[in-house]
């Protein structure tokens, strides 16, 4: 089953526990980003980015005891787009509660090669996040199969990554 608007806002919505999500592309062509990531690229200063819906559900669920979070995994340098992404949006999710972590592999080989961008919703349900390889989404897929492997991605993320805040001031390992 694919997903798309309603149906996936309430992925969110109706967390119980947490939503979490692994990255593993060093760019998302997202449309909504278009213009302010040419004005970062550019060096033009970009609005400020405040409180989102995203932001406030974020800050709602942590104070219900809910967690977000996800692992991005990077090589340096970074692409324009992760320096575009962690500026513009990671500091923010992180204040609002988001749980961000980093796993750089630059250099050492990658714990999850192969695994496939997805979230996973309550430790139970799977949507692989399909994009094309310039980060063009495809689609958003409901994974019908058992989650154990993608508890097994999330262990091998959470256990090799570090905070993002500890990576950004220099603390990661490469």
């Amino acid at each position: 089953m694919l997903l798309d608007g309603d149906e996936w806002r309430r992925r969110f919505a109706g967390i119980d526990q947490e939503a979490w999500r692994l990255e593993t592309l060093p760019q998302y062509l997202v449309p909504q980003e278009t213009e302010e990531f040419a004005a970062f690229r550019e060096g033009r200063p970009m609005t400020p980015y405040t409180a989102s819906s995203y932001t406030e559900r974020v800050s709602r669920q942590r104070a219900e005891g809910k967690r977000n979070g996800r692992v991005h995994i990077v090589t340096q340098p970074l692409s324009d787009y992760l320096r575009f992404e962690f500026a513009r949006f990671y500091e923010v999710h992180a204040r609002a509660g988001d749980e961000i972590r980093i796993l750089d592999v630059t250099n050492r080989p990658n714990p999850l090669e192969g695994a496939p961008d997805f979230w996973m919703f309550d430790r139970v349900e799977v949507v692989l996040m399909n994009y094309e390889d310039d980060g063009t989404q495809i689609n958003r897929e409901v994974f019908a199969g058992d989650a154990s492997p993608f508890l097994e991605y999330q262990r091998i993320a959470m256990a090799e990554s570090v905070p993002f805040e500890e990576y950004v001031n220099g603390g990661h390992r490469a």
